[in-house]
């Protein structure tokens, strides 16, 4: 009994070590695999992933509609600027074509006195614009005197001390409403405050200037509004870091960045009111001597010049007065004066750009 008893114990032992021989290696395979998997996730996650783009190409048929919508748009563009120069192309070359046949150093050295109809003055021409010259300069400076200080006050304070402040935007929808004025409205102004201040039948060329500055003032404004609030508010407040004063800081730095444009706005205001007519028909006068008072006495401008003549048209020549006798200088004059015109607004801008570059400050 013993042996057989022996030899099942063995037996069993035999048994029992095989099946922990067997549990070892299938958990040793199971790590295995496990460590394989974990080291194949690793390698995959740390394998760049190349995302593809393919499917958001572009068809050919939507190539082919971006280029003909492009296409269309760059001739409705170009038509657009072609219809837009028209006008001035052709207000130029008719001015042009028009003034230059009687523009010469005799119609620009004289005034009107002494001229009768269309026979010739003594000085060999058919009258000329001296007086009308000089009006329009010393109008157009007194109104730039008045206006331009005064819309520069006012734009500083509407952005440096009262901006987003309620008297801030009442001040400025009276500006935007005085900027759409007719003309008319501040010739009967400035006739009505001269003829308060100073008694009826006041007709001076600074009374002109204060027409032309109410419709100045309101351009100035915008304008340099606008260029204040381009300068970065970096530049006040490291002048302030340094304990410069507001007013220093707004003088030194502020307008000292906006001074280009603010000199374009003044430009812009000018040439606004360079050609105005009605205000200064009622208040600066028309006459045919020059006169270089600007506070005593008429004064005659281009433009006020323009609408005398061409209302004429012509003159009528006596049947004696022979080739000498021009009947149709009235226009000519009229066309002659209007390209003067032209010309001085062209020399204040060249003039304003020119200011611009000196005073312009350089981006390093």
């Amino acid at each position: 009994m013993s042996p057989n008893k022996n030899g099942n114990i063995s037996t069993t032992t035999d048994l029992r070590d095989s099946s922990d021989e067997t549990a070892k290696n299938s958990v040793l395979t199971a790590s295995a695999s496990q460590s394989v998997d974990v080291s194949a996730n690793v390698s995959c996650e740390s394998a760049p992933v190349t995302p593809d783009f393919s499917k958001f190409a572009p068809s050919d048929s939507l190539l082919k509609r971006r280029e003909w919508k492009s296409r269309i748009m760059a001739g409705i563009i170009t038509a657009a600027f072609v219809i837009a120069m028209i006008p001035l192309v052709s207000v130029l070359w008719t001015t042009i074509a028009r003034g230059v046949k009687r523009l010469n150093l005799n119609f620009l050295a004289y005034n009107m006195s002494g001229v009768i109809g269309g026979m010739p003055t003594p000085s060999g021409g058919h009258g000329g614009i001296e007086h009308a010259i000089i009006g329009t300069l010393e109008v157009t400076l007194g109104a730039m005197v008045i206006s331009v200080p005064i819309g520069l006050m006012c734009a500083i304070y509407l952005v440096e001390y009262a901006r987003g402040s309620k008297i801030a935007k009442a001040i400025s929808l009276l500006v935007n409403v005085m900027s759409g004025i007719p003309s008319i409205v501040a010739g009967l102004f400035a006739f009505s405050l001269f003829t308060i201040l100073l008694g009826p039948g006041v007709s001076n060329g600074f009374e002109g200037s204060v027409a032309l500055s109410i419709l100045m003032i309101p351009t100035v404004v915008n304008s340099s509004v606008e260029m204040l609030h381009v300068v970065p508010d970096d530049l006040r407040e490291a002048s302030y870091a340094l304990g410069v004063t507001k007013s220093r800081t707004i003088i030194k730095v502020v307008l000292r960045t906006a001074l280009p444009g603010i000199i374009s706005g003044v430009v812009l205001a000018i040439a606004r009111v360079i050609g105005e007519t009605a205000p200064l028909l009622m208040t600066a006068g028309f006459i045919v001597t020059t006169n270089w008072n600007l506070f005593s006495g008429q004064m005659t401008t281009l433009p006020v010049f323009v609408y005398q003549e061409y209302s004429k048209m012509s003159v009528t020549c006596p049947p004696s007065a022979g080739s000498e006798c021009v009947s149709s200088i009235p226009s000519e004059r009229a066309w002659a004066a209007a390209l003067v015109l032209i010309a001085i607004v062209l020399v204040l801008n060249l003039i304003g750009r020119l200011i611009q570059r000196l005073f312009s400050v350089e981006a390093k």
